[in-house]
């Protein structure tokens, strides 16, 4: 192992790896923070509101709702984590300590590890309950919490490891473009592995669409239900568009300059749409909470229900503001007479 450079600054990575570091503002910084900033907020407010909605309707309390509640999680700690990123990006990237920098990169590893991980944990519980002709209700808790407990032990162990062990603080030969403190082949693994995540959850929903397409045409068979059968099948085959979708949209862009990366493609001009392809799989957070929550009917209901109450909170919370002022102001209403004229309101 050669000379490690520990007490260097960011600046002396970024120039070794290629990547211009910025020390103004420029008119692409503004448009990607201002943009993350957004993506971050909506990212933070939506998963806030499947978080409540799950904890306050005891419909929910059920071991499938556990995983969309940890998903929500997951998406919102992505959410405070990319804007963390937001608050120390640009020119302020340049101030980082090596461990400010690495922490920064580690909240955003975690998070979206653990985002990808619950996806594929909801696509096996769902394999597994229709399979077993199960309802969602009698899955058992414990193996609920286990895989649970997995994602994050996964998603914490890939977002420490750079830090710890897996950089190029020690072989600066091996620095990555996109991210100059990491090992180009922690990069290729992490896009690996987000690729097999996603080959998997096309094996298990494909499984579940065929399953459950034979088993309506075997009821067709022998009950007179062809036009719920189509409406079961387009129902499902849509379930199963937008899910795969909406993960082949938002990922496989960041996968495939990750890995380009990682494999060190000289010729792959990478750096010029790292940023936007991040802020597009950092707003898979916010296409989750519509995928998996939005399109549950008794979950728009609670949605509803809970603005609704916040609305007509903050209602009566300004109307009393302004009853309560007029009042004060009524009350410091005060006629003075002044030498025997008639009285003066003197209120102001």
């Amino acid at each position: 192992m050669g000379q490690c450079y520990y007490n260097e600054t960011i600046g002396f990575f970024y120039n070794n790896s290629g990547k211009e570091l910025s020390l103004h503002w420029r008119p692409k910084d503004v448009v990607v923070v201002a943009l993350g900033l957004t993506v971050s907020v909506l990212v933070l407010l939506t998963n806030l509101l499947v978080i409540a909605a799950i904890a306050s309707n005891r419909r929910f309390h059920q071991p499938i709702y556990y995983l969309l509640g940890n998903l929500a999680a997951a998406d919102l700690f992505a959410g405070m984590a990319y804007l963390f990123l937001m608050f120390h990006t640009g020119p302020r990237t340049a101030r980082l300590s090596i461990r400010g920098w690495f922490l920064r990169q580690g909240l955003l590893d975690t998070s979206l590890t653990a985002s990808v991980a619950t996806l594929l944990a909801i696509a096996v519980e769902r394999h597994r309950s229709v399979m077993a002709v199960q309802l969602h209700s009698r899955l058992p808790r414990a193996r609920v919490v286990t895989l649970i407990v997995g994602v994050w032990v996964a998603a914490l162990g890939l977002g420490l490891l750079p830090a710890h062990f897996w950089h190029c603080l020690c072989d600066l030969d091996s620095c990555s473009r996109m991210v100059p403190l990491f090992s180009r082949s922690y990069l290729a693994v992490w896009a690996l592995s987000s690729l097999l995540v996603f080959l998997l959850m096309v094996a298990v929903y494909t499984r579940i669409f065929f399953y459950v397409r034979r088993r309506v045409e075997r009821m067709a068979e022998h009950v007179s239900c062809h036009p719920r059968y189509r409406e079961t099948t387009l129902s499902l085959v849509k379930t199963v568009v937008i899910i795969l979708g909406a993960f082949v949209v938002c990922w496989t862009p960041g996968q495939v300059v990750l890995l380009l990366d990682g494999l060190d493609c000289k010729s792959c001009n990478v750096l010029v749409v790292e940023k936007y392809f991040l802020l597009l799989a950092e707003a898979n957070s916010l296409v989750n909470a519509v995928v998996y929550s939005c399109r549950d009917a008794e979950m728009r209901r609670t949605f509803r229900r809970l603005l609704c109450c916040v609305f007509l909170h903050w209602s009566n919370h300004k109307s009393s503001r302004y009853s309560s002022s007029t009042q004060t102001g009524a009350s410091t209403r005060i006629m003075l007479p002044e030498n025997g004229c008639p009285p003066m309101d003197s209120t102001l």
